[in-house]
Order: C-alpha cells, then sequence, then structure tokens
C-alpha cells in the first residue's frame, strides 16, 4: 500500500468518525428538546401577554397635523426637600470668598498677613469695615464689590468674616 491511499484511508476514517459524533450529538439534542418542551409552555396566553409586554415600543411617532390617540401626559413634580440652612463661620467664608483677593493682593485688597494696610482700615471702626464689606467700596487703592462677589453669603456669614480678618490683622 502508498502512502497516499494509507493518507486517504485514515483521513475518511476521521472523517466519519467525526460526522457520527455530530450526528449523534443532533439526535440527542432534539430527543432532549422533545422531552423538556412541555415543561415550557409558550402557547399559554399568560405568556403570550408577558411577550408582548416586553417587546411593546416605548413610544409612538405622530406625524405633523396628527394628534395622539392617548390621553395628555402630565408631568407631577417631585417634592422638594427644604435646603437645610447653615451658618459659615467667618473662617470658612474667608477661604471661600475672601482668600482670593486678600490672600494675594488683587485688585487693591489689603493682604491678610499685612498688618500696616489693615491699621487705617480697623481704626475706621467696625461698623464702617462691615459697611464696605456688605454694600462694596471703591477706594484709592482698588475696588472690593459687595459680599466680595459672592452674593449668596448672608450679612451676619460677611460680617463673621470681616471679624475675623480684623482679629488675624490685627496680632
Amino acid at each position: 500500500m502508498n502512502r497516499d491511499q494509507k493518507f486517504f484511508d485514515m483521513y475518511s476514517l476521521v472523517i466519519g468518525i467525526l460526522a457520527l459524533f455530530a450526528l449523534a450529538i443532533y439526535v440527542g439534542v432534539s430527543k432532549l428538546s422533545d422531552l423538556t418542551q412541555g415543561v415550557y409552555t409558550t402557547d399559554t396566553a399568560e405568556y403570550q401577554a408577558a411577550i408582548q409586554e416586553r417587546i411593546r415600543p416605548l413610544g409612538q411617532v405622530y406625524l405633523p397635523g396628527e394628534e395622539s390617540q392617548a390621553d395628555k401626559l402630565t408631568v407631577q413634580e417631585a417634592a422638594q426637600a427644604e435646603p437645610v440652612a447653615t451658618t459659615l463661620s467667618g473662617p470658612q467664608v474667608y477661604n471661600q470668598a475672601c482668600l482670593m483677593c486678600h490672600g494675594s493682593g488683587i485688585g487693591g485688597a489689603p493682604m491678610l498677613a499685612n498688618t500696616e494696610s489693615w491699621a487705617p482700615r480697623i481704626a475706621q471702626g467696625k461698623d464702617t469695615l462691615y459697611q464696605h464689606a456688605l454694600e462694596g467700596f471703591t477706594g484709592q487703592a482698588g475696588y472690593m464689590p459687595p459680599k466680595g462677589a459672592r452674593m449668596d453669603l448672608s450679612d451676619d456669614e460677611v460680617r463673621a468674616a470681616v471679624d475675623y480678618m480684623a482679629e488675624q490683622a490685627g496680632r
């Protein structure tokens, strides 16, 4: 026997075994599906209704001039929670609002560490400092926006920040 014939015989044998194996798998799966098909009936109305619910469209498309068949949808507004009223302390207001200008001297703002520039301002009295901080001030050195441009701060929070800065500058 030559080598080609031997290879052809071996190849045919392997292909035949694989074909029988595939046929056995197909027959086994067919029998298994026949046995289990009765357990999951797809003909019940409940099953069909569940399928229809899963595949129904989420909305409808109406062309201009057409009116919807459904009632007008109404959107209910969610209940709004009352915001928690918190009052910031003087150091917190300073760090959030005042530090940008009073930490680096932007716009002529007296820096917190510079006690010499704060001395004449503190000498005017706290009422004047409060008024300038709350209402804004334009002086020779620069411009102070009302409430440091943080209109969301309460007057008491701004006063606490002024007290904190005056205390820190006066040390």
